[in-house]
């Protein structure tokens, strides 16, 4: 078997390419090098960043078998997240690896703008011995406010309670159960900046949130107040912020990140290295070798999950999540049944309802519906098909997907099904399970025929009018061309004599649609289809 390539744009740790053995071909490239990256890329399976190299539809248009593309971090400002859905490239960060890193900077960058550190630093570097004119403020008795309670937000939160602090939480989406747990009281964005001594910044950058402190906010603030944001850059208003520092309006601040990287290339992030009650950090939030060998480990897992054709956790532009212990083996199955729908219907149905019957109906099986789409486009476009943009694929088409979930299944623990309505107004249905110890995908319905056959490599679905003697003549048939038949099963609508029936035949091998029309035409079959199923 070929080994996938994994191409290493950027110098990441030894320990992110053990992760891949003797699984995957590893190669290296310097992905600041257009030329040579576009060059390498061509033959990846998988490439992993980190900030440096560029990401974008070039790159995507160099490589047709490319799957993957992981940033060892948590941005993605070098990775073209829509290029790379319609390209049906998954992309994946590690968005839980610095939150320990950026939560203790914060803290960092709070007690150095209370105690004046890096003019003290300078200071003492130029000779100076300035102890009164450096004098600080202590955090004990202070109160903070923390905009944005997420996990970060949270972490800060919790290293800053033992300084005998008094907490405030702004956040929309904010759990208030787990902000009293921390102590913290939650209040609206404008009482926080009134009431607050300190205010940290913990929010994601979105339209709703580039500015969200500015002239306004510092007009409501107190004389005292030291502000930091080691999130994202913009979220406080740069402009608004030199003015209230340099008029005295706050009395200080802590930046790590800025509208503009290096700040020296704006404007007005150039004026605020004017400014002596300010303390600036060139991003530094992820720059810790702990921080970069767990983002590195991550995204290389989820490289590997998404090579071997797993939904995966961490992917930014896949809807859904992790997948729960009791929907993920039914991933393939949600697959083969979508590979199987299309080989029946022929055509792409206009409306199509993805059931899920059983105990997991209780849990999200948004996996099983992305499985299934992927499934159900595998043969009918020429594009690589993925879990990324199979969904887009559908509403391309016109196509409207429906989940649909029940905690009830009748003949077995769990069922999944697949109902599309064609243009014509004909339903076409099929339906399977997991079985035993081994999880063994089963077929369990076809058209409304009740079944229960493996769902195995090599399908034969006959559809005819029952009569004596015709097992046994496409039997013989099938014989002749020495094609084995492994299993079968017939089922028949209603028990009278002559009523339609349809056979599933497990076959050893493939065979090819010319002999399977002719075995069709020899008994008479209303339909016959000849299906090779992958995953």
């Amino acid at each position: 078997m070929t080994r996938p390539v994994v191409l290493f744009a950027e110098e990441l740790s030894p320990a992110t390419i053990e992760v891949f053995g003797n699984d995957a071909d590893v190669r290296h490239v310097d992905g600041t090098d257009r030329a040579a990256l576009l060059s390498a890329v061509a033959e990846a399976d998988a490439i992993l960043v980190r900030s440096a190299t560029q990401v974008d539809a070039e790159v995507f248009a160099a490589s047709k078998t490319l799957k993957v593309v992981a940033r060892a971090g948590v941005g993605l400002d070098n990775v073209d997240v829509p290029s790379a859905t319609a390209a049906g490239v998954m992309v994946i960060n590690a968005p839980t690896s610095n939150i320990t890193s950026a939560a203790e900077l914060a803290v960092t960058l709070i007690l150095a703008s209370l105690r004046n550190l890096a003019r003290a630093d300078a200071s003492v570097k130029a000779a100076r011995w300035e102890r009164k004119q450096l004098t600080g403020v202590e955090l004990l008795g202070k109160t903070v406010g923390v905009v944005g309670f997420g996990r970060i937000g949270q972490l800060v939160a919790e290293r800053l309670r033992p300084f005998g602090v008094n907490l405030l939480a702004y956040d929309p989406y904010v759990n208030h159960a787990r902000a009293a747990e921390l102590g913290a009281r939650v209040v609206e964005l404008d009482e926080l900046m009134r009431e607050a001594d300190i205010v940290t910044v913990h929010m994601p950058k979105t339209p709703e949130t580039t500015g969200l402190i500015g002239a306004e906010q510092f007009a409501l603030a107190k004389p005292n107040l030291h502000i930091v944001n080691a999130a994202r850059g913009g979220l406080i208003d740069e402009d608004a912020l030199y003015e209230a520092l340099s008029s005295g309006r706050i009395a200080g601040a802590g930046l790590d990140v800025y509208t503009s990287e290096p700040p020296a290339k704006s404007d007005t992030a150039k004026r605020l290295l004017e400014l002596d009650n300010i303390t600036l950090t060139p991003h530094l939030g992820a720059s810790t070798a702990e921080a970069q060998e767990k983002a590195g480990i991550a995204v290389a897992r989820s490289v590997r999950l998404a090579l071997a054709g797993e939904l995966v956790p961490d992917a930014v532009n896949v809807a859904g999540g992790a997948i729960d212990d009791l929907v993920r083996p039914g991933v393939a199955l949600a697959d083969r049944l979508g590979q199987l729908f299309t080989a029946l219907a022929g055509e792409m149905p206009e409306l199509l309802d993805i059931e899920v019957h059983g105990e997991i109906g209780s849990r999200d099986v948004t996996a099983l519906k992305l499985s299934a789409l992927r499934g159900l486009f595998r043969s009918v476009v020429t594009e690589q098909v993925s879990y990324v943009n199979a969904p887009v694929l559908a509403e391309e088409r016109g196509i409207t997907v429906q989940l649909v979930t029940d905690e009830s299944a009748e003949r077995f623990r769990n069922v999944v099904t697949l109902r599309g309505t064609l243009r014509s107004g004909e339903v076409v249905s099929v339906s399977g399970t997991l079985s035993g110890v081994d999880q063994e995908h089963k077929l369990t319905e076809v058209a409304g025929h009740a079944l229960e056959v493996p769902l195995s490599d090599h399908l034969l679905i006959i559809r005819y009018q029952d009569g004596p003697g015709l097992i046994g003549q496409y039997g013989v048939r099938l014989g002749e061309a020495g094609v084995n038949i492994a299993g079968m099963q017939v089922s028949r609508a209603g028990n009278e004599r002559g009523a339609e029936a349809l056979v599933v035949l497990d076959l050893d091998e493939s065979i090819d649609r010319d002999f399977a029309e002719e075995l069709g035409a020899s008994i008479g079959a209303h339909s016959i289809h000849a299906v090779d199923l992958v995953y």
